[in-house]
């Protein structure tokens, strides 16, 4: 029995009580009711019934008479799904100008009621949708991904086969007393996840060209494979002017597209992130306690 049940039975207690002592302000004085709340329950109960001694919230029963309709109420889900972080004010706007007439608080109340008040929740609402079915994601919606999913913003590049997408990066490993700063120049396979390597004295373009024709290149050429896209940041040793930059020529001269990542998101080149990681934890910081390199070459 319910809260509801137990409370409708005390009320039908009531007026049976009323009706054995013939006494209404007796029977309200033993139940613990006013006259007036008796007199109410007793007209409850004339007028519906078993169904009147029950609790009702005041209110419209069902959907409010004035809530948006279906037509709107889809449209505002819609564009909560395109454009996740405009507020009410935004969405109201843009949708009169596609004719359809709907307050800012009628575009809140559909998200309340499909639980996306918050830019919060309407992000995870793309998120999740974009998991369940594959959908074209607009540059809006995958930059606003990005900057709130750390999920989404740390995922793995996916590359079909060997080749299609190398991955390059310079890392700061540290200084070397009489040598000066010391930089790992990376290119991986996003596909194999095989990776090359090499130490520097410096950050320049030869060094990344260094790299790519005298160890990453003769591997692929030694297994008939042929690099399709180089991914790297907007560092200064891999971008420049087309024509000028010897990165920039040597890919040309090599027929392999050059793609970076957005500015300031270098977070989409995630698995060399998390390899250079791996080498810090693993080895430069381990080794660097056992032993006192003073050469690159050791």
């Amino acid at each position: 029995m319910t809260s509801k049940d137990k409370i409708a039975r005390r009320k039908l207690s009531l007026l049976e009580l009323a009706t054995d002592l013939q006494n209404v302000s007796r029977a309200c004085k033993v139940m613990g009711y006013s006259r007036q709340q008796f007199y109410e329950i007793r007209r409850n109960f004339q007028t519906f019934g078993a169904e009147g001694l029950i609790d009702r919230l005041p209110g419209a029963r069902g959907p409010h008479p004035n809530r948006v309709s279906a037509e709107i109420e889809a449209a505002v889900l819609d564009h909560a799904l395109v454009h996740p972080c405009h507020g009410a004010v935004r969405v109201e706007q843009e949708l009169r100008l596609k004719g359809l007439q709907v307050s800012a608080g009628g575009i809140r109340g559909v998200w309340q009621r499909h639980g996306l008040l918050t830019k919060h929740e309407r992000l995870l609402r793309l998120e999740k949708t974009t998991a369940e079915r594959t959908i074209e994601l607009s540059d809006e919606q995958t930059r606003l991904l990005e900057r709130f999913s750390p999920e989404f913003r740390e995922r793995h590049i996916e590359a079909p086969h060997t080749g299609s997408l190398v991955a390059v990066d310079t890392f700061f490993v540290g200084t070397l007393k009489g040598v000066g700063k010391v930089y790992l120049q990376t290119a991986i396979d996003c596909h194999s996840r095989y990776a090359f390597a090499r130490l520097y004295s410096s950050k320049l373009p030869v060094t990344a060209v260094h790299l790519m024709n005298n160890d990453v290149l003769p591997t692929f050429e030694a297994h008939d494979a042929k690099i399709e896209t180089v991914l790297s940041d907007n560092g200064r040793e891999f971008c420049g002017r087309p024509d000028q930059h010897p990165y920039e020529l040597f890919l040309q001269l090599e027929d392999i597209d050059h793609r970076t990542t957005r500015v300031k998101r270098p977070q989409s080149n995630g698995i060399v992130e998390r390899l250079h990681r791996t080498l810090l934890d693993e080895h430069f910081r381990v080794e660097g306690r056992r032993t006192w390199f003073e050469t690159i070459d050791e």
